[in-house]
This record gives C-alpha cells, sequence and structure tokens, in this order.
C-alpha cells in the first residue's frame, strides 16, 4: 500500500510505497527527508534530552548567585530572581516585571512547551498547533541568551572600577541557555504530526 506525503520543504507530493526501517525517503525535487517513525523517535529524544537538561539547569541558574560583585570594600552577590526582587523592592515596576517575564516566565514557558511537544504528549492532536505557535513566538521574546550578553558587555565596561566574581549560577546559566537553543534547534515541528 503506497500513501501520498507532502515535502514539508517544497510541498511537491510524492507517492511513497512502504520502505524498509533503516530507510529515510527523500523528496526528489529539494532532497528533504520525509519524516519516519524511527526519525521522528530520534528527533523527540534529541529535544527531550536537551529541554530535561534545560529544565533542570534553569532553577540553580535563577537561584544561585550569578555575580558577586565588590566595590570599595562591601561585598555584594545577587542572583537574577533576587535581582528582580530587589527592582521591584526600589520601586522600579516597568523594569522588574518585564525582566520577569523575557528573562524567567518566557524561557520556563517555551522549554516546558518543548518538553510537552517531545516527550509529555500530555495534550490532544488538536491543541498541538497552538501549543507549536506559542512555543514559537515565546522563543522569539525569551531573553535568556540576551541577559547573558548583557553581563559580558558589563563585565567589560565596568571592569576597571568595580571588580567582579562570578557566582555559582554562571556555569548552570551559560549550560541552562546553551541546551535550551540546542533543543529549539533539535526539535522538528514536521514529527509531531506523524501518526505513530
Amino acid at each position: 500500500m503506497q500513501n501520498h506525503r507532502a515535502c514539508h520543504c517544497c510541498g511537491l507530493i510524492h507517492r511513497l510505497p512502504p520502505a524498509p526501517p533503516d530507510m529515510q525517503p527523500v523528496c526528489i525535487r529539494c532532497g528533504s527527508r520525509f519524516v519516519t517513525h524511527a526519525s521522528r523517535q530520534q528527533s523527540a529524544s534529541r529535544t527531550a534530552a536537551a529541554a530535561l537538561a534545560a529544565f533542570i539547569l534553569f532553577w540553580p541558574a535563577v537561584l544561585l548567585p550569578v555575580l558577586k560583585i565588590e566595590q570599595l570594600g562591601h561585598m555584594h552577590q545577587a542572583s537574577i530572581l533576587g535581582g528582580i526582587f530587589d527592582l521591584l523592592a526600589h520601586g522600579s515596576w516597568f523594569v522588574g516585571i518585564v525582566v520577569l517575564v523575557f528573562s524567567i516566565v518566557f524561557p520556563l514557558t517555551k522549554i516546558v512547551l518543548l518538553l510537552e511537544l517531545s516527550l509529555l504528549e500530555l495534550l490532544e492532536r488538536k491543541q498541538k498547533a497552538w501549543t507549536l505557535r506559542l512555543m514559537e513566538h515565546l522563543g522569539k521574546w525569551s531573553m535568556m541568551d540576551v541577559l547573558l550578553l548583557a553581563f559580558l558587555v558589563m563585565m567589560v565596561k565596568v571592569g576597571d572600577m568595580v571588580e567582579f566574581h562570578f557566582g555559582p549560577a554562571v556555569l548552570a546559566f551559560v549550560l541552562c541557555v546553551a541546551m535550551s537553543m540546542l533543543a529549539s534547534l533539535s526539535f522538528d515541528p514536521q514529527s509531531i504530526w506523524e501518526e505513530d
């Protein structure tokens, strides 16, 4: 029995005969690979592993001190979440809420949605499109990688005036950003529509 499938890249319709599990059909026009059950499982496994690692690393990254700052003999250490609470406590509501939403809420939600689409699969099939669109939008607005770049720029700009020491959260933060990006890159949106 042959089934008809459209290439996810160029849209060309193909008649695909049953193939052995070790063979992966490719589009004759653009060379893109069709998602098979084996490639779907492989993509989902890679994405789930990276997203789970990002989820685990997220908590020490935001809760442990990121920087220890020494200025004129005074030592201050701050975590990302602690910095947000400091902003809110000092009346900087707008900045505090912006940092909270874009550096904590959006990245965490994106990681959880990646876990849902690749591993958990708790939602029904008709909710997958909504979940996928939400995950893609949150990915554009989450700012963990931008926050990491801001830390590096700050270190270069004011390095002579203030002495900085990396806190224990820096490694977790860098690895969390890397795992989140790896999960996004390895995720194949086409694979969520394939039947088991």
